[in-house]
């Protein structure tokens, strides 16, 4: 299956061309899909149809293992069921838009935070895979930037210094930046991890900075100077010129690295409009693809 690839923005992300993510199973097409991602670290899918587990399916043939119970799917139960799927929307079980004070609600606000998937586990995340099922009339974009792209704008010192240093993920510093409380329990399940300041893709050994709003403190400074540092780090990386803004269509899935970008939500009226995505992320495995299994094309 022939894929080809248009650029969305001068330095990353693409939209790829018709292709049904049902039928990609064999090799040659997902290596194809795998190789636009190295290269534009955003895809963009149009016009895809999908169940819960066409899109569980072609995760993991893509990318192998998936995250299961992050962040608040590890505290509270999915709407979507016992699986994988993170449920990104403003809906609760019984279908209706979530009141404002709701503590679901409270907890995905921090989605409009500059953030990486899975960054406070490891293995951290690596590809996730977001499904547009319901928009609302409105614009409810999703935002991304380069950080390959902020480490190759770093001057020579800089990069330098970053190097060896590591940082403390936590989702729940994120979320308490904004006022979002956790109980002793939750602390202690949202423990965080540390990664490298700086991640190598093992494939092309392009470098990028790996910081968003989950990390906490840089290991080897001292608190404030290292948050300092990180948020400086985001800054200089958000810059307008920096930005491929998705604007969602139903149908649409949108895959991105989450070692080579940072995202966010743009605001909406969430208390008017309804808005369902399904997001699956995978694991930052290294594997080698030849033995992942896949059900060659029929």
């Amino acid at each position: 299956m022939s894929i080809s690839f248009r650029k969305l923005h001068p330095l990353f992300a693409a939209e790829t061309s018709p292709i049904d993510l049902r039928a990609a199973r064999d090799r040659e097409t997902l290596e194809r899909i795998r190789a636009g991602m190295e290269e534009h670290a955003v895809l963009v899918f149009r016009n895809q149809s999908l169940s819960v587990q066409d899109q569980l399916d072609f995760a993991q043939r893509l990318d192998g293992r998936l995250h299961t119970k992050t962040g608040i799917s590890a505290l509270v139960k999915n709407r979507l069921g016992d699986v994988p799927v993170g449920d990104i929307s403003n809906i609760g079980p019984d279908g209706k838009i979530l009141p404002a004070d709701d503590r679901r609600r409270m907890y995905s606000l921090a989605n409009r935070l500059w953030h990486t998937d899975g960054s406070f586990q490891d293995p951290a995340g690596r590809y996730s895979m977001l499904y547009a099922c319901v928009l609302p009339q409105v614009r409810s974009d999703t935002q991304f930037a380069d950080m390959r792209a902020a480490y190759d704008t770093l001057d020579e010192e800089t990069k330098e210094m970053l190097a060896g240093l590591t940082v403390h993920h936590s989702i729940a510093y994120s979320r308490q930046m904004l006022g979002f409380t956790f109980s002793n329990e939750e602390q202690e399940i949202l423990k965080g991890a540390v990664h490298p300041m700086i991640r190598v893709n093992p494939r092309t050994k392009r470098r990028s900075v790996y910081v968003a709003s989950h990390a906490n403190r840089i290991m080897e400074w001292p608190i404030a100077e290292g948050r300092l540092l990180i948020w400086d780090l985001i800054s200089e990386a958000t810059q307008p010129q920096s930005i491929y803004s998705h604007e969602w269509k139903v149908g649409d899935l949108v895959i991105w690295d989450n070692l080579a970008t940072m995202h966010r939500g743009t605001r909406f009226d969430d208390s008017k409009y309804h808005r369902e995505l399904r997001r699956v992320t995978t694991i930052d495995v290294h594997y080698d693809f030849e033995s992942l299994p896949v059900a060659e094309a029929v």
